[in-house]
Parts: C-alpha cells; structure tokens; sequence
C-alpha cells in the first residue's frame, strides 16, 4: 500500500478534523461579533466586548477540544501506521482508528500523559541541538541558534507524531517505553529520516503561500462588505487611548490585519488536516521501518539518559 493510497484511506479524519475546527472559527467569531455589539450598545465599548468574546470562546473550544478532537489526529496516525506497517487497512477506517485509540491508553488523561512525554523529550532534545548555535557566541551565534531553533520546532512536531505511530506499532509493549524507543529511533537514524526535510519544509512553503494567499483575499474582501462595521472599530481602538499607533486607528488597515489574520487561521487549519498528514505518511513509513530494522538495546537508553532528564525520567518510571 503506497503512500498516496494511505492518506486517501484515512482521509476521512482530516475531513472530520476540518469540519471541527472550521465549526470552533465560526464558534470564536460568533463570540467576538455578540460580545462586540453587546459591549458597544451597553457602555460603548466595543473593544472590550470582543476580547472578552473571543476569550470565552477559546476557552469552550479548548474544553471541547481536549476531549473530543483528540481522537481524529490519533486515530488517523493510527491508521496511518497500520496502513504503512501491515499494507492494508480496514474497511471501516474511522471505526477501527478510534477503537485502536481507545485501547491503547484507555482515557483521555492516559492518552495527553503520553503525548505529553513525548513532546517533553523531544523539545528538551531540540532545545540541546540549538544550543550549539547559540555557543558559537555574538550576534552570529543568537542568529544561528534562532534559525536552528525554528527548523527544529517544525521537525519535533513530526517526530511527535512518528513517536505516537511507533506506540501504536509496538502495541505489546507498555505505552511509555514505546515512546522511548521512538526517541531512540530518531537519534539513531536521524541522517535517514532529515532525507524528509526538503519535502517537509517545500511543502509546507508552498502550502503556506498559496492556502494563505487565497483566503488572504478572501478574508479582505469579506471585510469590504461591512466598511461601517470596521470604522466603528477603528473608532473604538482610537478612543481608548493615546499610545495607540495611528495606523491601528484606521479601517482599511484594520481590514487589512483582518484578511491576514483570516489567511493564516485558515493556512494552519487546512495545512494542518490536509498537508500535514500527506507529508507525515511518508515520514511515518520512513520511521516505522528504521525501528523496525533496528534492536534497540538498553545501552540505547542510558545513552540518551544522559542527553534528557525527561528521557531519564520517563526511562526509570517505565
């Protein structure tokens, strides 16, 4: 089964994925719109309205999200692994990924404490790499290690996600010391797995480019719509105070920042359903056969004890 055939198959996560965080978009903007107009009507000011919206919102989505959403990401790189491992997957896909989840860590809390170790590792793993930039010393020496630090946020994102396939895959095994396997996987086989960083940061480039540059224009040319709306909140902005930079008094700026805000929310949730787990297929089959082609000792671990105190950890509780 090839990579294209697996992300078809397991298509339907991203597009449940996409339907719940276009519904939280529509949920944040109805919160921000009431608590704008409402704020406005009773004590003429707006602004505070929107924000508190806006917070009130975010928080129900988070909530909302943190026990429900989970399992289209998981049961998708479930799925995934299975698709890339076995060739072949079930007819019933979304059922048999969420049944997968559910049985191997059993809750919700289960399911963030791994998830949690994992990006725990893997960012105090990153943070050891950036360092080295930073000790070449002066302003060469912060620039590298920025630079450095950026590629390597991206790259431990995915690595979050080959680790949570790889405990998947070793199913037999007890969830946290799967996880360490997969941290031993990527030190181990790292030169094999950066082959995936040109596609990982070319396709993410491009995505960016054009999903962010079309709903750019389209977010602007909603706001044209609604001219008064957004003088209105210039006007609001103006008022509450004299340190407020001119160009943020004005409504075509205002609308501007809007379209662009409106252009990366919608860039990160369509990358994020639908580019990503394209790229993390190949990524993932990648991993999944460096581990599978390796024994992994226990000097592995104790050498990377030395390298995390969250690995130590993780290691002597597993």
């Amino acid at each position: 089964m090839d990579n294209k055939t697996v992300y078809k198959k397991t298509l339907t996560f991203s597009l449940r994925r996409f339907l719940w965080d276009l519904g939280s978009v529509v949920v944040i903007t109805i919160f921000a719109v009431c608590g704008f107009l409402i704020a406005d009507k009773a004590a003429q000011n707006g602004l505070i309205g929107l924000v508190v919206g806006i917070v009130i919102a975010i928080i129900l989505v988070a909530i909302m999200s943190h026990f429900i959403s989970y399992v289209f990401k998981a049961g998708q790189i479930a799925m995934m692994t299975e698709g890339v491992s076995k060739g072949k997957l079930p007819e019933d896909v979304y059922g048999a990924g969420k049944k997968v989840v559910k049985e191997r860590f059993g809750t919700v809390a289960a399911y963030y404490a791994a998830t949690s170790v994992i990006k725990g590792i893997f960012n105090q793993l990153g943070n050891a790499i950036t360092s080295v930039g930073n000790a070449v010393g002066g302003d060469t020496g912060s620039t590298i290690g920025s630079a450095i630090s950026s590629v390597i946020q991206t790259v431990v994102r995915y690595l979050c996600d080959c680790c949570l396939g790889w405990v998947f895959h070793r199913k037999d095994e007890k969830a946290t010391k799967a996880t360490l396997e997969g941290a031993v996987i990527f030190f181990k086989h790292g030169k094999t797995l950066a082959k995936n960083l040109g596609r990982v940061f070319g396709m993410s480039l491009v995505s960016f480019i054009v999903i962010g540059g079309i709903f750019f224009g389209i977010t602007y040319l909603i706001t044209m719509a609604f001219p008064g709306a957004f003088e209105e909140l210039a006007r609001t902005i103006a008022e509450s105070g004299e340190d407020i930079p001119e160009w943020l008094t004005q409504a075509g700026n205002l609308q501007l920042i809007t379209g662009a805000i409106g252009g990366v929310i919608m860039w990160d949730i369509l990358h994020s359903v639908f580019v990503r787990p394209f790229i993390l297929v190949g990524v993932l089959r990648n991993f999944i056969k460096s581990g599978d082609d390796e024994k992994i000792t226990e000097a592995d671990f104790d050498a990377l004890d030395k390298k995390s105190d969250k690995f130590k950890k993780a290691h002597a509780e597993a």
